[in-house]
């Protein structure tokens, strides 16, 4: 079994930046698809960002210009790095990885909380 280990949360306040790592167990992980998802209570988990096996990046246009995703394949690491934090990023951020998209190759860090206060 897959495990993903996140790391880096914590309160900051608006304005500042925070980093977020995730660590895979997945030896194979460069073959895989990377992301950071996040959720609020009462809210569905939705995207952050994403960056697939061949280094292509996305990202929600809520974050788009103030975060950014990275691939290390070496240390089967994927990290988020945010900036110009806002009240509303505030939420617990997932890390996934995924092969092919394929459900059964899908993975699930533990979370990570972010609060930002204003």
């Amino acid at each position: 079994q897959v495990q993903l280990v996140e790391s880096g949360g914590g309160l900051v306040q608006a304005g500042e930046s925070l980093r977020l790592s995730c660590a895979a167990s997945e030896t194979n992980f460069s073959a895989y698809n990377a992301g950071w998802y996040r959720q609020t209570p009462g809210l569905q988990r939705e995207l952050v960002a994403t960056i697939s096996h061949t280094g292509y990046v996305n990202y929600a246009d809520s974050v788009r210009g103030r975060f950014f995703i990275a691939r290390d394949n070496a240390k089967n690491t994927v990290s988020l790095h945010m900036s110009n934090l806002q009240p509303e990023d505030t939420a617990v951020y997932y890390c996934q990885i995924n092969l092919d998209r394929r459900v059964e190759y899908t993975y699930w860090g533990q979370g990570t909380q972010v609060t930002v206060s204003s």
